[in-house]
């Protein structure tokens, strides 16, 4: 399985970060990150064990793990980019409105979706869809919101998979309270809030860290470390690493590699573990990689370098575990050869699912606005009904010179 590749085109520098200032910020920025402390760690990128005292309190939960449960963790992450690769392909061929893709990030969905309970309720973003596969959620009903045809596409509470969120950084509100009611109401379960890096920045992530910890909340924080904000690097939102913010609310953070799924799944079981036992809320930060585009709106070669995306690309999450099984005999190219199969078949369905929607109807967008209706809705309806009726007759007058003419 390898990564598609991105533009060849690297981002232009300006003449500014040549010069002395330039190199300053970049020795400051070279400097934090070399005195960033080290992840939790289980595999590293050539697919070894890591063994040591260090990591001996999560490799405890992942103990049990079997060679038929790391198959399993391959097959969801293999899957889940084929599906991301196909949606992607859809949207650029004019099938889906937009795309957010995953690419790169498999582990650290998969590792901490894996780790969830049936009983324990997820509230995602827009950029989760390997956990949602983990919690059972069709890859056909991600894309009806993506089209434009409806809000969502799934019944949050048949999965406890919470719809998508696009608002950055409210869902971290919306988990808090849930994760209270919980707390509330007695029982043993707990709540996982998917957040990237850019919506640490966000006022509703810190409110969410004050009132969890205030409460207690069996809530888990699970920030997904992309490095990239759109276009904003990490370094220009924090000057601490992101984990370390939980210790000012009271409550502990975690960085995790964030391209090893045993590593993510023994940490977010740790978590789960914690909220579950009544002893608060968690801050998990998983070091990972947007290896894509944030959006498909969005071109990154206009804002990193290629050698940026190539140093992560040795880090692939599924090379790196793929390399784990067969060093340890765990698989044989059969098992490879039937994934693959099933990954082409996944995108087939998927392919055909999105093609067989109905196209978005354009004037929904004026429903729900108000309860009563109001007037000058009612007024840009209109007005849009005449700019659409426009392209038909200019289409009918065009066909009918034509034809004159001919």
């Amino acid at each position: 399985m390898t990564v598609e590749s991105t533009a060849a085109h690297k981002p232009r520098r300006s003449a500014g970060s040549k010069a002395g200032a330039g190199g300053t910020e970049r020795a400051r920025t070279t400097a934090r990150k070399s005195a960033e402390p080290e992840l939790v760690q289980l595999l590293t990128p050539e697919g070894k064990r890591v063994k040591n005292a260090k990591n001996a309190e999560y490799a405890k939960y992942v103990s049990g793990v079997t060679p038929e449960d790391l198959r399993g963790l391959y097959r969801d992450m293999v899957l889940t980019r084929r599906f991301d690769a196909e949606a992607t392909a859809l949207q650029r061929q004019g099938e889906l409105g937009l795309w957010a893709s995953l690419l790169g990030q498999e582990a650290a969905q998969i590792g901490s979706g894996r780790a969830t309970r049936e009983d324990d309720y997820v509230f995602p973003t827009y950029r989760e869809h390997g956990v949602a596969w983990c919690r059972g959620v069709d890859p056909t009903n991600l894309l009806g919101m993506f089209r434009g045809v409806n809000n969502g596409g799934w019944d949050p509470n048949g999965n406890n998979f919470h719809l998508y969120t696009i608002v950055i950084g409210s869902q971290t509100l919306h988990a808090t309270g849930y994760a209270m009611g919980v707390a509330k109401d007695g029982a043993d379960s707990a709540v996982i809030a998917y957040f990237g890096d850019g919506a640490s920045s966000q006022g509703d992530v810190a409110e969410s860290f004050t009132f969890s910890a205030v409460y207690n909340a069996p809530v888990v924080f699970f920030c997904q470390n992309n490095q990239w904000a759109i276009s904003e690097p990490t370094e220009k939102q924090t000057r601490v690493p992101l984990y370390q913010r939980a210790q000012g609310y009271g409550f502990p953070g975690v960085r995790v590699d964030g391209n090893d799924v045993l590593a993510c799944l023994a940490v977010t079981r740790w978590a789960l573990e914690r909220a579950r036992n009544g002893e608060g809320p968690t801050l998990v930060e998983a070091y990972t990689y947007r290896m894509g585009a944030h959006t498909t709106s969005d071109d990154p070669t206009k804002y990193r370098a290629d050698e940026e995306r190539e140093a992560w690309e040795a880090k692939d999450p599924i090379l790196r575990l793929r390399r784990h099984l067969e060093a340890s005999n765990h698989t044989d190219e059969s098992f490879f050869a039937e994934l693959e199969a099933e990954s082409e078949a996944l995108g087939r369905r998927v392919r055909e699912a999105v093609r067989a929607m109905p196209d978005p109807d354009r004037f929904a967008i004026f429903e729900n606005v108000y309860a009563d209706g109001h007037a000058l809705v009612d007024e840009e309806r209109a007005q849009f009904a005449a700019y659409q009726a426009s392209f038909a007759t200019e289409s009918e007058s065009g066909f009918a010179a034509g034809t004159g003419g001919n």
